[in-house]
């Protein structure tokens, strides 16, 4: 009997190590509990393209040609390229988000006249293109250049004096008088008002003074003004993402009392490029992130990271790029803006190395369900999930979900799994979902998928090898009896 035994369990290891060979899903009626299905899906190393995380493109969008050289821009409105043949970017990673930056004076042009449609054109194409879009209205940017001023009207306003902050004229207009956080806290409210929780829009910049909204000078803004600015984004945008710049401790924790924020800085990957002796990545970043309080604010809301200037600037340097990768990883990054200037060539590995790190991957490890049930009955499954990446997926808009499917028709239930916890290493999720008295008997798919709760449609790509046309994972067979005809019970 005992020899028997053995040699039942070495075909079942046969059957299951060929399946796994075959790039598909293996389905093993577990010996140790009479009934139950087991399955360890194969993972998979491929780069995926998932909502919310990676590169991001910059002022574009998927398949629109890159940057050339060096050189970028920003603030004024997108110059759209038309039609594209591809959403494949040459040089560039697949993107999931591109990445808006606008000046207060195009989208207020006249004192409280909006042009919603630069807002509602983007984020139309972005979602075209397979995008949603983060934005960020920047009050002004650097220069005399009458284009990067505050809108002309404020201007007039407020008189010419153009350079306000004393130390290095970081501010174009003067942001204790209170007619800044009136007009400018404004239009952000207005803003959210027309725009919280938009389906294709992924977060939103908390920006508040500073050449092109990068906050420099915030540690010196009084209390009140502060936090009269600060209410305008925490106050207004309930549901969309919010990221704060990493500037100082007072503006941090203040955000922070409100709402959770994430952080986000604009020149990841300095190291020495303005100073010999100073720099982002040793000097600014490492100590800003914990003197702030803002270790953990990755836990609630998404990182999001910038290039400092574009990343054939780090290979000219000789930078090193795995140093800064590594950094950002720990730094919990879900997102990067590479201002679409082109990947250099050979660091096409080290990219996608990143691109496997950064936000989250889950990898399903196991998952256990009845090998059949009768109609009425709760289906129970157990399932153990790995988070490979280093962020979990911040947006309640998806749902764990289950799909039984036939050539008789398909059930789809969402499980209340909440996603937004499930942090980098192993994740439990043990429930069930209830079989309809009406759904015909029969053998059925069983099918697992993360979905969108506002279309229904498969969003999120697993780690794992099997993936459907349409984005679901079979998990194998379950027979689905008539209600008197049950053999087994699920425990």
């Amino acid at each position: 009997m005992q020899k028997l035994l053995f040699i039942y369990r070495f075909f079942l290891i046969v059957i299951f190590l060929f399946l796994q060979t075959k790039d598909t899903q293996a389905q093993i009626v577990d010996y140790k509990k009479e009934g139950i299905v087991r399955i360890l899906p194969k993972e998979i190393d491929s780069v995926l393209d998932n909502p919310g995380i990676g590169f991001m493109t910059f002022q574009r969008f998927n398949g629109d040609s890159l940057n050339n050289g060096l050189r970028w821009t920003e603030g004024e409105p997108i110059a759209y390229q038309g039609e594209v043949q591809s959403l494949k970017n040459k040089d560039y990673p697949n993107t999931t988000i591109a990445y808006f930056r606008l000046y207060w004076r195009f989208l207020e042009p006249r004192q409280g006249k909006f042009n919603w449609t630069l807002i509602d054109e983007a984020l139309k194409t972005a979602h075209q293109r397979g995008q949603t879009l983060l934005l960020r209205i920047a009050p002004y940017g650097e220069g005399a250049d009458k284009g990067n001023d505050v809108p002309d009207w404020y201007r007039t306003i407020v008189g010419k004096k153009n350079e306000w902050f004393v130390d290095s004229a970081g501010w174009r207009v003067d942001p204790e008088d209170t007619r800044y956080a009136k007009y400018f806290g404004n239009m952000i409210t207005k803003l959210a008002q027309r725009y919280d929780g938009h389906p294709d829009l992924e977060a939103v910049d908390l920006s508040i003074v500073g050449f092109w909204g990068e906050g420099r000078g915030t540690g010196e803004l009084a209390k009140a003004t502060r936090e009269s600015l600060v209410d305008a984004y925490t106050d207004n945008f309930k549901q969309t993402p919010l990221i704060a710049l990493l500037t100082d401790r007072k503006t941090q924790q203040y955000t922070l009392s409100k709402r959770p924020v994430g952080w986000r800085i604009d020149c990841l990957g300095d190291l020495g490029g303005f100073d010999d002796n100073w720099s982002h990545m040793y000097d600014y970043y490492p100590q800003g992130i914990v003197g702030f309080g803002m270790q953990d604010a990755w836990i609630k809301a998404p990182i999001s990271l910038e290039v400092c200037w574009v990343m054939q600037k780090w290979k000219d340097e000789g930078w090193d790029i795995d140093y800064i990768i590594d950094q950002s990883l720990k730094w919990h990054i879900s997102s990067f803006n590479a201002k679409s200037s082109a990947i250099p060539s050979a660091w096409w590995p080290h990219v996608n190395r990143w691109l496997n790190k950064m936000g989250y991957r889950y990898v399903l490890k196991k998952m256990t369900y009845p090998k059949e049930l009768a109609r009425g009955q709760k289906l129970n499954f157990t399932s153990w999930w790995e988070n490979k990446g280093v962020a979990p997926l911040y947006k309640k808009q998806f749902a764990l979900a289950i799909r039984l499917k036939n050539t008789a028709g398909e059930i789809r239930r969402l499980t209340d799994a909440d996603l937004t916890t499930w942090l980098p290493g192993d994740n439990l999720y043990d429930e069930g979902i209830f079989i309809p008295y009406d759904l015909k008997t029969g053998t059925y798919d069983l099918e697992i998928g993360i979905v969108d709760r506002n279309t229904g449609e498969a969003k999120v790509q697993l780690a794992i090898a099997g993936r459907t046309a349409d984005g679901w994972y079979p998990m194998g067979k379950i027979e689905i009896l008539a209600s008197e005809s049950s053999r087994a019970q699920f425990e």
